[in-house]
């Protein structure tokens, strides 16, 4: 479970319910309109549906594993591989790496292993490594619209309900006819009332939809980045490399922070000699 996204949701659920307490809002008026919350919410997943094919929005549905699973992506112990792979390709040959490259756990690092000891040519081995980045970024990218869009059309949905309120309580005030005495009390309780399906419009996009879409965004350049790692150092393994030059490469692939935690720990990346995270 990704804590970030779960005590960010607390906090900004908990932020609204507060805000609503000290302001004296009278809470059981918005969660007594649970017809408001289904029409924003139904209403959101009936035009989203439209909005996409079925397999589109099945991914973007089944990216929330993302936004909710904590994923591992060590970019450090990746590089720490691909410079063990090339010290053991200098020294005994790209043949020898056969036996460890079956044992990775990432496919994609496995594929490009692969593709250098069975001969392949640099630029065919780049134009496929980078096809399958260019699909996975593609994918992020459906799977970040859907939620983008249901953002969108939430707000959206809201003030439908809201005009579907407003509607209500002029026709109930048709209904008093002569009965003027309390007209006022009415007005403000219907006026209320009808606006709270935009407060879910408004509060499912920003607290839910929206951040679901950034978080996907964010683990999709994750990936992106690490894969980019993955085939520098695997096309510097086939170039026969200096290991040493392809360590100093490679880490300019990482945040200075971490930079500066590899020099204060001591020695180079490639001394952590474990296999990166599928």
């Amino acid at each position: 479970m990704d804590v970030a996204t779960v005590i960010g949701i607390l906090v900004a659920w908990g932020s609204l319910v507060l805000a609503a307490a000290i302001g004296h809002v009278d809470v059981s008026i918005i969660f007594a309109r649970y017809e408001a919350f289904l029409l924003v919410f139904g209403g959101s997943i009936g035009a989203t549906m439209v909005s996409f094919p079925v397999k589109t929005l099945v991914q973007g549905l089944a990216a929330l594993r993302l936004v909710f699973g904590a994923v591992r992506l060590e970019e450090r112990e990746t590089i720490a591989t691909l410079v063990s792979f090339a010290e053991k390709a200098r020294r005994e040959g790209l043949l020898a790496l056969e036996n460890e490259a079956n044992e990775l756990q990432d496919d994609f690092m496995r594929k490009g292993i692969q593709l250098v000891i069975d001969g392949r040519d640099t630029d065919i081995i780049r134009k496929i490594l980078e096809t399958e980045v260019g699909y996975v970024e593609q994918r992020f990218k459906k799977a970040e619209s859907v939620w983008m869009t249901m953002g969108g059309y939430s707000p959206t949905l809201g003030i439908i309900g809201t005009v579907l309120g407003l509607i209500a309580m002029l026709k109930s005030l048709g209904s008093l006819g002569g009965d003027t005495s309390n007209v006022t009390g009415t007005i403000g309780v219907a006026t209320a009332q009808a606006f709270v399906a935009t407060f879910f419009g408004i509060s499912l996009a920003n607290l839910l939809w929206l951040p679901f879409a950034g978080k996907i965004r964010e683990r999709g350049e994750q990936l992106v980045l690490l894969r980019e790692i993955m085939i520098e150092g695997i096309l510097a393994i086939q170039a026969g490399d200096n290991p040493r030059l392809l360590e100093e490469k490679l880490h300019a692939f990482l945040d200075p922070a971490e930079r500066e935690m590899e020099v204060e720990a001591g020695g180079g990346v490639g001394e952590l000699g474990t296999a990166p995270a599928s």
